[in-house]
């Protein structure tokens, strides 16, 4: 074992806890921002280089296959060389694939850009809880990482919402070249301001690897994460078809990020004063389901409630899902595997249950047993799979 070679004065020392949390956040923000930056240009991506919707189709996938499979690798390579390391070979990939992605002169350079960029990308959930962890002081864990997963909520919000005005006045280009600046600036300042005092382990993890496969504990966060992320994302997907179907305004969509957003901070504040974890996670089963299934009944004054709701009570459990691994003691050499692994198996739920949602609306022609399909998936893991998180709050090592 050995130090890291950045000099370091210790956790809660000057301003440092500060700008290492707000590395998490805007780290998180660039995330969300740079997958999603493409959705408002489909049509003028398309036509300028003749594109068809498969090709395209193809585009956006390479980013989120490549972000999958090496979330994995990332996570161990960070167990043992450390986030700081790690996000040194990153963060430059990232600026480097995002700039890339915006000179494409043609499809295959764009299709190249974007693996790349999902392989850089790819490092963000396994580096941030060790981040926290070593910055929040223990006592905090949950807030800290309701803040980054906010950030992931604001990148959301950005791309989709910010990124349509600025086509407005720029090409598709010039947005994606503004937004790549932020990763270039990020490196810039992760180079020169981000220190760890985190110890680099030098021993193999295939035991380590075996030993996190075995844990039930890490099986219960694979099935939250998988549920949490699956249910989200088919909201997101579908629910201002469901909307149009119901006859009412398709922009209340735009509330379930806003639950997106405050689920994080929120639900870390609150687990990190209570003792009892699985209490956290049956209430926010009990609010998704009723939240989401409210959503098929609900009239319109009380609509937008179950809407923010619905986004509130599955990312709360993201973030509970998020958190934990950076709290237990046993995880503690150990946190990139097991975030690597649950992030990256995680996804299952959100590609299986948009395209079983769609199915059930062609079998019934109306969106009311899709809807219920969300419900009952987010409430019955929740609620069957609070046990699996335990009592007694973890102890932080």
């Amino acid at each position: 074992m050995k130090k890291c070679d950045r000099p370091f004065p210790g956790p809660g020392v000057g301003r440092l806890p500060t700008l290492m949390l707000s590395f998490t956040f805007s780290i998180g923000f660039i995330l969300h921002l740079l997958l999603f930056a493409t959705a408002p240009m489909v049509s003028i991506i398309m036509e300028e280089m003749s594109l068809s919707h498969t090709e395209f189709g193809m585009v956006y996938s390479a980013s989120m296959l490549s972000l999958i499979l090496f979330r994995i690798p990332w996570g161990l390579f960070g167990d043992r060389k450390g986030y700081l390391f790690s996000l040194r070979i990153a963060l430059p990939l990232i600026a480097a694939s995002s700039l890339a992605r915006a000179l494409s002169p043609n499809f295959v350079i764009l299709l190249l850009s974007q693996v790349v960029l999902g392989f850089g990308l790819s490092s963000v959930f396994p580096c941030l809880p060790m981040m926290v962890k070593e910055w929040s002081g223990g006592k905090s864990v949950g807030f800290a990482t309701g803040i980054y997963i906010s950030g992931f909520a604001a990148g959301n919000a950005a791309a989709l919402g910010f990124t349509p005005y600025l086509l407005d006045g720029m090409g598709w280009r010039s947005v994606l070249l503004l937004y790549s600046c932020l990763p270039v600036a990020l490196s810039i300042l992760w180079w020169g301001w981000a220190q760890s005092s985190m110890r680099r382990n030098t021993t193999p993890h295939r035991d380590g690897f075996r030993g996190v496969l075995k844990d039930p504990l890490v099986w219960a966060l694979l099935l939250f994460m998988s549920s949490a992320m699956g249910s989200y994302d088919t909201l997101a997907t579908w629910l201002p078809k469901v909307l149009e179907m119901k006859k009412f305004p398709g922009a209340l969509a735009s509330l379930l990020p806003l639950g997106f957003f405050f689920a994080g901070p929120v639900t870390g504040w609150i687990s990190d004063r209570l003792k009892d974890r699985r209490k956290i996670v049956f209430t926010l089963g009990l609010f998704s389901a009723g939240s989401i299934a409210g959503i098929n009944f609900a009239p319109l004054p009380y609509l937008p409630v179950c809407v923010i709701l619905a986004g509130f009570s599955t990312m709360g459990v993201l973030t509970l899902t998020l958190a934990l691994p950076a709290e237990i003691e046993r995880f503690s050499s150990s946190i990139g595997t097991v975030i690597g692994l649950v992030s990256s198996l995680g996804n299952v739920g959100p590609l299986i249950m948009p395209v079983v949602f769609g199915w059930l609306i062609d079998l019934t022609g109306t969106s009311r047993a899709s809807v219920f399909f969300v419900a009952l998936v987010a409430g019955a893991t929740f609620l069957l799979g609070a046990g699996g998180v335990g009592g007694p709050r973890p102890k932080s090592s």
